[in-house]
């Protein structure tokens, strides 16, 4: 009877994982998956520019020592993000839009004036801090780089611009 205890509860955990699975708490992305959600959350689907942005500062913070040196993982960093990021639904109808985005990205398109910004909120959003140099606004986000006070030389949000990057045929 006792051998047969830890053969049951190993059974009963392999179908509550399987369970569990189901609903994405387990599943594991692609590197690219990982990418197009980052950008499907966190930008105006309407804007090649701000995907391509998004995905830029995903690609600044994995070549980065103080995020993690994978996609997945920095996309996963619980409050990096938008809520639910990995495990929300995303519309199939934007879909070749954001796959074709994110491609780009992986294979080093970068957005020509993101720079070295690691960060970016909502355009909308204005924050009090005296360490945001603004780099861009596009796709219904302001993007920035920390840097000492005495540094910033744009402490607000530029204009929005968009059409500055092009798919590639």
């Amino acid at each position: 009877m006792g051998s047969r205890r830890p053969a049951r509860n190993l059974v009963l955990m392999a179908a509550a994982m399987a369970a569990l699975s189901g609903c994405g708490m387990f599943k594991r992305h692609s590197e690219l998956e990982c990418m197009e959600r980052a950008m499907y959350f966190e930008s105006n689907r309407s804007s090649r520019d701000g995907m391509v942005a998004v995905g830029s500062v995903v690609m600044n913070r994995v070549a980065s020592r103080q995020y993690p040196r994978t996609v997945c993982g920095v996309v996963s960093q619980k409050n990096q993000f938008a809520p639910g990021v990995m495990t929300r639904r995303m519309d199939k109808r934007s879909a070749p839009m954001v796959r074709e985005a994110a491609i780009a990205v992986l294979r080093g398109e970068r957005h020509p004036m993101i720079g070295d910004a690691q960060f970016f909120h909502a355009a909308s959003y204005r924050a009090g801090y005296n360490n945001m140099h603004y780099v861009l606004t596009t796709g219904g986000n302001a993007f920035y780089e920390r840097r000492r006070p005495e540094h910033v030389t744009q402490p607000v949000p530029r204009p929005a611009i968009e059409g500055i990057t092009r798919p590639r045929s």
